[in-house]
């Protein structure tokens, strides 16, 4: 579902959108990050057009960070809410200072649900808990949405089309790639988000698992254009052996699929 409003300004033409953007850079109601640059309106207005964002909610909602395209978690969970995909999402936090944990449970229709977590101990392992900034002024609200842009990126990456959120890529050091995730993997009842360093294998896994559970050409497309990226991450890791084993299970699927259509 989009949260373009209908009766909202779009141009029909490249034309219109280039002398819409440069309209635009002229504001100073838009960030400051677009002001001046209308070539990053253009890219942000068709960032938004792929996962359903008209063209000023893109430039308010979608950041460049480091490079690539984030949006912010807030715009992220109002596009999975409105998805007919989703059924429920909700968020809790527990604990105090060191025994705080961010917890957000997700569920799609036809599906288990899904539960991660992220809590004190997590942030403090992947070097987050000490950050300056809004880590020491809103540690609740960080946890919260690192636990709701791992689960949504997760469950929906149909809907987000794998964009990492704002709040999670400003947490990146510029020199190191952003994880992408690579597939919706198949129901997890429920799991605690691992460090960072742990999640490229524990994505790999989950990528087979739904490779071997595809039963149709559909799902195995969806699940193509999510896999270059968590290649290239696994060839840089030099996880050769989880690259062999994704492959096996990739073949497995498309052999699979073509005997049942004879």
């Amino acid at each position: 579902m989009s949260l373009a409003l209908k009766n909202a300004f779009q141009p029909t033409s490249l034309v219109e959108l280039i002398k819409f953007a440069e309209m635009l850079a002229k504001s100073s109601m838009v960030p400051k990050d677009y002001q001046g640059r209308p070539e990053n309106i253009l890219v942000a207005a068709q960032w938004g057009a792929e996962i359903g964002l008209g063209i000023l909610q893109s430039v308010q909602n979608i950041s460049i960070i480091n490079g690539r395209p984030s949006i912010w978690g807030d715009a992220a969970l109002a596009l999975v809410r409105g998805s007919s995909l989703c059924e429920y999402v909700r968020e809790t936090i527990s604990g105090e200072g060191d025994q705080m944990v961010a917890t957000c449970r997700i569920k799609r229709r036809g599906e288990e649900e899904v539960v991660v977590k992220f809590s004190a101990s997590d942030a403090k392992k992947a070097g987050l808990w000490s950050k300056t900034g809004t880590w020491q002024q809103y540690p609740g609200r960080m946890l919260q949405m690192r636990a709701r842009g791992f689960g949504l990126r997760d469950v929906f990456p149909d809907v987000l089309r794998g964009v990492i959120t704002a709040e999670e890529a400003e947490d990146y050091p510029a020199a190191d790639p952003i994880p992408a995730v690579a597939h919706r993997p198949a129901p997890v009842v429920e799991h605690d988000a691992a460090p960072l360093s742990d999640m490229l294998e524990q994505r790999a896994m989950a990528a087979r698992k739904a490779y071997d559970e595809a039963a149709t050409r559909k799902r195995i497309r969806q699940l193509e254009t999510h896999i270059p990226p968590l290649v290239t991450e696994l060839q840089e890791a030099g996880r050769a052996d989880l690259i062999e084993a994704l492959n096996a299970s990739r073949e497995g699927s498309f052999a699979r699929v073509v005997e049942a259509d004879e």
